[in-house]
């Protein structure tokens, strides 16, 4: 399938229905942490949160809130920089599905750090943990909706917000597309895998959504491989960054 991606994918996702799920999709986000070790999809989110903890002066205790963390796998990085650096970390893994939160339970039962609860972006509390993160989630939005949906983040962090997700080019979609054909055969990832890079980003898009909240500080950057990290400083009063 030919498409052009100099405008983001309207479709949905399958994973969008929230009216749909069971095995099925549980079946799928655990695809997707084999999906996400391959692709890295890690390290921009590790990145963000360094950056804000570095700038907040490398307190020796952070909250971390993954909003649409899916199991949440991402956050393992998370957890090993924060033993490695001595810090007392404590993170929420929130997703408004049944699927997501229990198969993060299990993915996470051990840990004691991790707390998972069902819930809604939009629901979230005033300054309910220092850093929001959202790893491929902001992409399920449409450009009108981002504004709203990054307001929402910061309003609920007490630091700031990481976001980290696709950038939006031909070489990650032929990538996504055909690595997913190779590892399985679940109708999740075949389809929503290469639509999630075609519903990603470029740097013309992080530019309209910088001037459509009219934000002082906002930090975007490419990274490895193929993916876009968006770090904002919660009250922060410097000027806008972009490397």
């Amino acid at each position: 399938m030919l498409r052009d991606f100099r405008q983001r994918a309207a479709e949905h996702e399958l994973m969008d229905d929230f009216s749909s799920g069971g095995a099925e999709l549980r079946e799928a986000l655990q695809q997707l942490r084999l999906l996400n070790r391959i692709f890295g999809a890690a390290a921009p989110a590790l990145f963000g949160v360094k950056r804000l903890w570095q700038e907040a002066g490398k307190p020796k205790s952070l909250s971390v809130l993954d909003i649409g963390s899916g199991s949440g796998d991402i956050n393992r990085h998370i957890l090993r920089w924060a033993d490695e650096n001595g810090i007392d970390i404590r993170i929420t893994l929130a997703d408004i599905t049944d699927d997501a939160c229990e198969e993060a339970r299990l993915h996470y039962c051990a840990e004691p750090r991790i707390q998972v609860i069902q819930a809604d972006l939009f629901a979230l509390p005033e300054g309910c943990a220092d850093v929001i993160t959202g790893t491929q989630f902001v992409h399920h939005f449409s450009a009108e909706e981002l504004p709203k949906v990054v307001k929402s983040m910061l309003q609920a962090s007490r630091l700031g917000i990481v976001i980290n997700d696709i950038h939006r080019h031909w070489i990650p979609w032929a990538a996504v597309w055909l690595t997913t054909r190779i590892v399985s055969r679940n109708r999740y990832i075949l389809n929503d895998g290469p639509l999630s890079v075609a519903k990603g980003f470029r740097s013309k898009d992080w530019n309209r959504l910088r001037e459509a909240l009219g934000i002082p500080d906002m930090f975007f950057a490419w990274r490895p491989l193929f993916r876009y990290v968006v770090v904002i400083r919660n009250g922060g009063s410097n000027k806008i960054h972009r490397s």
